[in-house]
């Protein structure tokens, strides 16, 4: 099956992704109707485990299977493409059974020490997505580093589309009962696991189906487990430490603001579950740049073509700027309507400070997206413990910024905004030094930051006038503006738009463009 290009294998992960996430973002609120309080408290005390479970193998398996699969196309070495799928399928379907066996033994002990003794059903009932979404990730690895980006869309949609179903009937059928209720809802994400191995494990045998070919052939020999493990494990750490930052930050911002405060709960929840939220929206549109940059990096670093893949870098970064830059300055100048349309029951001083933390990490947007498309970029060249150290220092300077700054009243819950903006800001920055080494390259990208910045104040300017009639029409506005600039502004010429289409024989050259 033919490779899609980087724009196209972009627009189409990205599109899945947001499709999925907007389901799921539609799924809490009538799911919370039915659940209620309790049920939610339970549910969320299971689910983040989950969440972690699924950043590490989505991001590090998928990831680092990519690299390995696109580098030896590029050097035309089918039998190691079918060795490293085949040896992953192996090692990790492993894992995940671990995993799985692991989740078992702990779901009374976690229940415990969550003092909820009725969560350890719900742990239960989630355990076996552990090993599907390990076995998932191998498959889209394996597409994902033939730059077909289709199979990790489609089955995104569909782990969503089965869990919203699923778990919306279980809530209602066993309404009566929280407890039941909340461990089938969970049991609905493990279902909906199955449903997307079931259709990659049909989309791959659609796509070898080679009737002519001979049902045995030899796989390379020198496809090792540690060599595998060499290229996921510092993918995973690196997708994994923001994640356990975040729980870090649930035990630490509280236990600060509660010295002066009395709904630091309440402050938590407005930063994670709120503004965190509205940031990460442009961020998660910006996912699919970081995944199908991986294959093309990848493959002009096979070939020794150094200055072509920081050429694919640089404008994998100003693709990124393109999405993000709007987006944080839309947020900044517009975080009050954006806040009272997203959420609407949210009033009063929660609600001024909910717009205030939007109005904080707007930038933050702009920082993370550029940190996960470097990211991506340094798993493609085979440097991803660089990514992981930049974001392990990056973490070390939030949480040091987090305990000095919310020892103070007056900054309160902004001193979190303040801290997740600075993390952002030192992974990007390291990320960044080691990706982009060429000054004439690093001009460029500073060249594009400026001229994207540029047209994304004038479109939000524009739509100034109407910012009492809410965030949608003025949302309109500044899409239509901003599109419009950048066409008359030709921000992206010809020629970057199909750079990542020249290929010959399958292959990227030495030199060029």
């Amino acid at each position: 099956m033919n490779g899609q290009s980087f724009l196209k294998g972009a627009i189409i992960i990205s599109v899945g992704g947001f499709i999925a996430k907007l389901l799921g973002a539609i799924y809490r609120i009538p799911l919370t109707n039915v659940l209620g309080g309790e049920g939610m408290g339970i549910y969320q005390m299971v689910y983040p485990l989950y969440c972690l479970l699924l950043t590490v193998s989505a991001t590090g398996i998928p990831s680092g299977l990519a690299r390995e699969i696109s580098h030896a196309r590029a050097r035309g070495d089918e039998s190691r493409v079918r060795g490293v799928f085949l040896r992953s399928l192996a090692l990790f379907s492993a894992l995940g059974l671990i995993g799985f066996a692991a989740m078992l033994v702990l779901a009374p002990i976690m229940s415990r020490v969550q003092s909820e003794p009725t969560a350890q059903a719900s742990y239960v009932m989630l355990a076996p997505s552990v090993f599907f979404v390990s076995v998932i990730s191998c498959f889209r690895g394996y597409y994902q580093g033939k730059s077909n980006f289709t199979p990790t869309a489609v089955s995104e949609i569909l782990e969503q589309a089965v869990k919203v179903g699923l778990g919306l009937y279980f809530a209602y059928r066993y309404r009566g009962d929280v407890q039941t209720a909340v461990s089938y809802t969970l049991f609905a994400v493990t279902l909906s696991e199955i449903a997307a191995l079931l259709f990659m494990i049909a989309y791959h045998f659609i796509a070898v189906k080679q009737p002519h070919k001979p049902l045995y052939r030899p796989i390379s020999s020198d496809v090792k487990n540690t060599a595998l493990l060499k290229v996921t494990v510092p993918v995973t750490i690196a997708a994994s430490i923001l994640p356990l930052s975040n729980i870090l930050d649930s035990i630490l911002i509280v236990r600060m603001l509660s010295r002066y405060a009395n709904n630091a709960t309440s402050l938590y929840g407005i930063y994670a579950g709120g503004a965190n939220t509205v940031i990460n929206l442009p961020v998660s549109v910006c996912y699919g740049l970081a995944a199908a940059i991986i294959p093309t990096i990848a493959a002009m670093y096979a070939v020794g073509n150094v200055q072509g893949a920081e050429k694919r870098a640089a404008f994998a970064l100003k693709c990124t700027f393109f999405i993000s830059v709007p987006s944080a300055a839309f947020l900044l100048v517009y975080a009050e309507p954006t806040a009272h349309f997203i959420f609407r029951s949210i009033g009063g001083a929660e609600g001024e400070a909910m717009v205030r933390l939007i109005r904080y990490m707007a930038v933050s947007a702009i920082f993370l997206s550029c940190v996960q498309t470097l990211a991506a970029c340094l798993t493609g060249k085979g440097k991803p413990k660089i990514s992981a150290i930049a974001m392990g220092i990056a973490v070390a300077v939030k949480l040091g910024l987090e305990f000095w700054l919310l020892r103070y009243e007056k900054i309160s819950i902004l001193g979190a905004a303040i801290s997740s903006g600075a993390c952002y800001l030192v992974a990007l920055s390291i990320d960044l030094y080691y990706i982009i080494r060429d000054k004439k390259n690093l001009g460029k990208v500073l060249l594009d930051f400026i001229r994207i910045a540029c047209i994304s104040a004038a479109a939000v300017g524009a739509a100034f006038p109407l910012r009492h009639m809410g965030a949608l029409p003025i949302l309109g506005v500044c899409a239509g503006v901003y599109l419009a600039l950048t066409i008359l502004t030709g921000v992206f010429s010809r020629d970057e738009l199909s750079i990542f289409q020249r290929r010959k024989h399958g292959k990227y050259r030495r030199s060029g463009n």
